[in-house]
């Protein structure tokens, strides 16, 4: 990346809107703005102070192609830290498109993906952590994940981090001292002191990283599977789920041959929902390929959804399915219980530690289902304001940070030199300044934006 460019991006939706935003960030940004608007107050961009704004119009050889209202921010107090202009243009796709090559036109370059984050980044108005919380922001899809992502954007982790990477950086200094000026009045290191701020930042360390699963839930949600015998409501909990006809309802058993998928959103526990074929012995070979998915799906999903009909006895199939979640997070549903019941439920409540009654078709107990889960997962027990880590990265670097912590109160205990804890405990620093990216390969720069949105 060339900071020394100056970029642009359209950094609203591509679609028609009220309004769409043009970023141009550099530090030729004002200058380059100032050759295409024009303030209707005859004012420069240029002359203008940061955090301000003018009404006027985009020019381009001449033409006048849109009203725009031109936002100024002053280098280093923006975004990027750069010197920044966002101009606001009606949002119709073509007018926009126009817009944003009259500044190509006059000097900008198109922006990569999260280039405007990344400059932010390298300007060090924020680190490497707080940078993936941007983009975790923008694809939350629960009101949770949002809360979640907001508390790692304003740095609540790299707190956390920077916390534990102090005390450790104290007694490596302390240690190196020690050790290359021994002339010197430096107080001899102790190693039952030693010992227990090793422990602590290791008890840290351990708590974010059990972070981790919360952390995945809020973001990519609970993969689900919606599992039964044919003609127990399972593509019409589907449909009550998702809002909308998502999976084919019939009165005919095995209407469902493939596995219909959606993605659901239920009071901040999002589910990545699957509705299989009835699993029962089929009849022929197309059937029996659509068993065999929902069997493969039933082993592969973190969330079972497991459909009984109240108005039929239990059969062999119902059986066949009881015995095969008994080793998987399971949620038992005894649907249309607007209809005389006739199944035992005492047999169903001996092998699930959850079971509700539902109708889907009437949509009756779907908040006892959120509750379900909730209780499953601990989904209600998740404190947001609580720092969690996202993905593999953060996770991987922070659990070799602790195991070289680990190693270095191993070497303590089993009496081996102060230099051997050392070596261990800086090799933490180094990994934790990974983690926020004080230390940073490009390559490792270039992995973390490119899943960036241009524009962002």
């Amino acid at each position: 990346m060339d900071i020394n460019t100056t970029i642009a991006a359209i950094s609203t939706a591509k679609s028609s809107a009220g309004i769409s935003v043009i970023r141009v960030s550099g530090e030729d940004a004002i200058t380059i703005a100032d050759r295409i608007f024009k303030a209707r107050s005859n004012t420069k961009l240029c002359d203008m102070k940061g955090y301000t704004c003018a009404l006027g119009d985009i020019y381009t050889d001449g033409e006048k192609i849109d009203e725009c209202i031109a936002t100024v921010f002053r280098a280093p107090h923006s975004y990027t830290g750069e010197n920044v202009v966002e101009l606001s243009c009606h949002g119709g796709v073509y007018v926009t498109a126009r817009v944003l090559r009259a500044v190509y036109d006059a000097g900008a370059i198109a922006a990569q993906a999260g280039e405007f984050t990344k400059r932010a980044f390298f300007n060090g108005k924020l680190d490497l952590i707080e940078a993936e919380a941007v983009m975790d922001i923008i694809s939350s899809r629960s009101k949770a994940s949002v809360r979640a992502a907001l508390e790692v954007k304003d740095g609540a982790l790299s707190k956390q981090i920077d916390e534990i990477k102090a005390a450790l950086l104290n007694k490596a200094a302390h240690l190196n001292a020690w050790a290359d000026y021994p002339e010197e009045d430096i107080p001899e290191v102790e190693g039952g002191e030693l010992l227990s701020a090793l422990t602590v930042a290791e008890t840290k360390l351990k708590d974010i990283i059990k972070s981790y699963d919360n952390g995945r839930i809020l973001k990519d949600g609970i993969d689900s599977a919606i599992v039964g015998k044919p003609n127990v409501g399972k593509s019409t909990l589907m449909n009550l789920l998702a809002g909308y006809d998502k999976s084919i309802v019939t009165s005919v058993a095995g209407t469902t041959r493939d596995i219909v998928e959606e993605s659901v959103s239920l009071n901040d526990i999002i589910l990545n929902l699957s509705d299989t074929a009835g699993i029962h012995e089929a009849g022929d070979e197309i059937e029996s390929i659509g068993v065999e998915k929902a069997k493969k799906k039933l082993s592969s999903a973190s969330l079972i959804l497991c459909v009984f009909d109240s108005s039929n006895e239990l059969e062999k199939d119902d059986l066949d399915i009881i015995g095969s979640v008994k080793n998987i997070p399971s949620i038992a549903i005894i649907n249309k219980s607007d209809l005389p019941q006739k199944l035992d439920e005492e047999k169903i409540k001996s092998n699930f530690k959850e079971v509700i009654r539902m109708s889907a078709k009437n949509s009756a107990g779907i908040n006892d289902l959120i509750n379900a889960i909730k209780r499953v997962y601990a989904v209600g027990d998740i404190d947001t304001t609580h720092a969690l880590i996202y993905n593999e990265r953060q996770r991987s670097l922070t659990i070799k940070a602790r195991n070289c912590v680990h190693d270095a109160i191993e070497a303590l205990h089993i009496g081996m030199t102060f230099d051997a804890v050392t070596v261990s405990i800086e090799e933490a620093i180094n990994y934790l300044c990974e983690l926020t990216g004080e230390r940073v390969t490009d390559e490792v720069v270039d992995r973390v934006f490119h899943n960036f949105c241009v524009g962002k």
